[in-house]
């Protein structure tokens, strides 16, 4: 079932949550490292679903703070997972200058990150 404009969820179908699964991005896939996040994606063949895993670590902060900057990627990559241009894994990576970033300022780098790396569906955006 397509997610519409309207609605747009990230269930936890379409989150990664498994060791395999966080590793498989990491060591088949690409990366990516700009401003405050990594960014490891791994291609899946067509008809499959996009998931997304967030990893911080404990050079990030404490847990309030991890807490935060965790919710803060899963909601910037939810409001723009219909701009992929293809099924893949996703595992953003919070680097440890995050936590003294605001939502506008890690939703600039991840769309920079994401021009860059060419995962976008059109390249206006």
């Amino acid at each position: 079932m397509a997610d519409s404009p309207s609605r747009l969820t990230l269930p936890r179908s379409r989150r990664l949550r498994t060791g395999r699964d966080f590793s498989r991005p990491r060591t088949d896939g690409k990366r990516l490292v700009l401003g405050c996040l990594i960014l490891n994606w791994l291609p899946l063949e067509s008809g499959g679903v996009s998931r997304l895993g967030v990893v911080t670590s404990k050079k990030v902060g404490g847990a309030v703070i991890r807490n935060r900057c965790r919710r803060l990627m899963r909601e910037v990559y939810r409001l723009h997972q219909l701009e992929l241009a293809q099924p893949m894994d996703l595992v953003m990576v919070a680097r440890p200058s995050m936590a003294n970033k605001t939502f506008g300022q890690i939703e600039r780098d991840f769309l920079t990150a994401m021009r860059q790396s060419r995962l976008w569906a059109s390249p206006a955006q």
